[in-house]
């Protein structure tokens, strides 16, 4: 069967989604749009179903992309995702609003089943649902209770999927109205009236209160949706955050970075020599290392993130962070894409699909790139460990943490005050609005914030290391070959430039090996760039690496790691840190010092340096025209913040 997975809004849906599919479950996009589709296998007497995890939406009717996939599939029993099985989840301790939805989705006619999530919640609240009483006013209609963040009611759950396989529902819940035109705002105001007429009536006979509700929310949201104290925490949950993925990150990326250095070179050793032997020690395996490496940020990075979402602190954030926006030209709405722009631009941009007012979306979409993505953090963290000391502030707080920390406020500041300018450029009559739930605070299940984990690691280890590595070995073949004799000539200058000056073996190999990259393919072509970025103080190298990188950000961490690899022929056993501290410019002066590194970081702040996401933005503005805006705009915010950076701190 293919079953659907529907719902509102926090309700728990992807615990359900979890605890039935658990690690067989992967993402792509419903057909023909950038909406993710999360698919997954549920196992039912052991036969595989295919469990489809549709967006939220508090209606059938749409008022946002996402919620046009939920109509289009389950309207046109020709689409390709049509169910045979519909699961809806509702929030049990708020059944009245959920209801309204299930209704829609229950005269439809497709066999349905409703999930009354969250079952101890409403215990905490001090309802009890009559479930029996429930499935007589849906006839046809299977309920099951459970409790999906402590994986409770997993077997219920299956029999019911069974059980609601074989029947459809009997009759309409408003059998006197069809259903509405998607611009007929009067029929649905119409229709929704009479379902929430009949629901109220319904929930008076199935829902009981049994004890008086406990208020612990309510004391929690005084201090965290304060206007002042609701920002100070929230900045000091980032800043904890940032100085977390720091200091705990560093013992295990040192460990990978050596590793990866050392298995280059005993391949190197051991392999017969040539240009297999080269290609791997020298291409594949620092291509690799330089994706691997970064793991232990990104897992911390998404393990923070999944445990504010799953506690119910996020939505707070969206809350609190409406009354700055709203002012700049934005939405609180738009806090998700520009905190999912955090992880990455791409789902950070289709994220804005939830925003209606479309001037507000477009701000949204033209500013969420500068929130600095995790493939920044590669080239943060390589840069910050090159040139700010490794020390700490007050006793209490690591300058490198520090200086992380602000990078990613640079590009938040960044995106507000662009997102203030471009409320003048972009003209609409809409008047946005923020329709928001708080949910429940819950404490954090820990399969979720795994499996969370373990789903975006993988997507970067996957997606990101089948770029890196396929511009690692190109990288590699241009270091290592070039036009014509050249490479030979300089090999011959370089190698009687070392006997003139009485160089010992090691000195006289590292400057025939430079003399040689200078002369490849990839020395010319970086040597052509080399007066544009002069200016920022990069040399040619560091051009060839900003180069490679538009595919990518995170690719430029491997393009060093291929480029220096090939200048040290593969035979020195030095981690990458320590070749770019190592390097210096022809008088002597090192390449990376300060005014040069931070000029770099800022750079990557500001600059796009990122096909995917210019392809994303395309799609999701119908033409070139924004996208070409918005990599112009950064384009220059890049190259003047790095230029003044790099005049003043020299």
């Amino acid at each position: 069967m293919k079953i659907a997975l529907l719902g509102n809004p926090n309700t728990g849906k992807s615990s359900v989604f979890n605890m039935l599919t658990g690690m067989r479950q992967h993402v792509g996009n419903f057909p023909g749009v950038t909406v993710d589709k999360k698919t997954g296998v549920v196992k039912v007497d052991g036969m595989d179903h295919d469990l489809i995890d549709f967006p939220g939406t508090y209606s059938l009717y749409p008022r946002s992309r996402d919620e046009q996939v939920v109509y289009d599939v389950l309207t046109n029993p020709n689409s390709p995702d049509y169910p045979d099985l519909v699961m809806v989840v509702a929030d049990a301790s708020n059944l009245e609003r959920n209801l309204f939805f299930f209704s829609q989705v229950y005269d439809l006619g497709i066999p349905s089943l409703l999930i009354l999530n969250m079952s101890d919640l409403a215990g905490r609240a001090g309802k009890k649902i009559n479930t029996s009483a429930l499935e007589e006013s849906f006839k046809g209609a299977v309920i099951v209770e459970t409790t999906a963040r402590a994986n409770m009611g997993r077997s219920r759950l299956l029999e019911g999927i069974k059980k609601a396989s074989q029947q459809k529902p009997l009759g309409r819940f408003i059998p006197e109205k069809p259903l509405c035109k998607i611009d007929d705002p009067a029929c649905q105001e119409l229709e929704a009236s009479m379902r929430y007429s009949k629901i109220e009536n319904i929930i008076q006979n199935v829902e009981k209160l049994v004890e008086k509700p406990q208020k612990e929310m309510h004391r929690l949201d005084k201090i965290l949706v304060h206007p002042v104290f609701g920002y100070l925490i929230f900045a000091l949950v980032l800043l904890v955050v940032f100085q977390s993925i720091f200091s705990f990150a560093s013992i295990p990326m040192d460990f990978i970075d050596q590793q990866f250095g050392n298995l280059s070179s005993y391949l190197s050793e051991t392999l017969p020599k040539g240009v297999f032997s080269d290609l791997i020690s020298q291409g594949v395996i620092p291509g690799i290392g330089g994706v691997v490496i970064f793991v232990p940020q990104i897992a911390l990075l998404f393990f923070f993130i999944a445990i504010l979402e799953e506690s119910g602190y996020l939505a707070r954030v969206v809350f609190i962070l409406d009354r700055i926006m709203r002012p700049l030209g934005l939405n609180g709405k738009s806090v998700v894409p520009m905190l999912s722009s955090v992880a990455c631009a791409i789902p950070g941009v289709m994220a804005a699909r939830t925003i209606s007012d479309w001037k507000e979306r477009m701000i949204t979409i033209m500013v969420a790139p500068l929130m600095s993505c995790s493939a920044r953090i590669p080239v943060y963290t390589l840069l910050i460990a090159l040139v700010i000391p490794n020390q700490y502030v007050l006793g209490v707080f690591n300058l490198q943490g520090l200086v992380l920390f602000g990078l990613y406020a640079l590009g938040l500041i960044s995106a507000l005050l662009i997102a203030y300018f471009m409320k003048f450029f972009i003209a609409s009559k809409e008047r946005g609005f923020l329709l928001l739930e708080l949910p429940s605070y819950k404490s954090p299940q820990w399969k979720n914030v795994g499996l969370t984990v373990f789903e975006k690691v993988k997507v970067f280890v996957v997606d990101a290391g089948k770029v890196i590595l396929t511009i690692s070995i190109i990288l590699w073949a241009a270091a290592t070959f070039g036009p014509g004799d050249k490479m030979k000539q300089a090999e011959d200058f370089a190698a009687k430039t070392a006997e003139t000056k009485g160089l010992d073996d090691t000195e006289k190999e590292r400057l025939i090996a430079s003399a040689r990259l200078e002369q490849s393919y990839i020395g010319h072509l970086g040597k052509l760039i080399e007066p544009v970025i002069e200016p920022l103080g990069y040399d040619w190298k560091i051009g060839i690496s900003l180069i490679t990188s538009f595919a990518a950000r995170e690719v430029f961490v491997g393009s060093l790691a291929t480029i220096y690899a090939v200048q040290d022929d593969g035979e020195q056993n030095l981690r990458l840190i320590d070749r770019l501290k190592a390097e210096k410019h022809p008088d002597g002066q090192p390449v990376y010092t300060l005014a040069m590194g931070v000029s770099l970081m800022i750079y990557y702040v500001f600059a796009m340096q990122c096909m995917s996401t210019i392809a994303v933005v395309k799609r999701e503005t119908n033409g070139w025209k924004w996208p070409m805006i918005q990599t112009i705009y950064m384009g220059i915010l890049a190259y003047s913040g790095a230029f003044l950076a790099f005049i003043l701190l020299s």
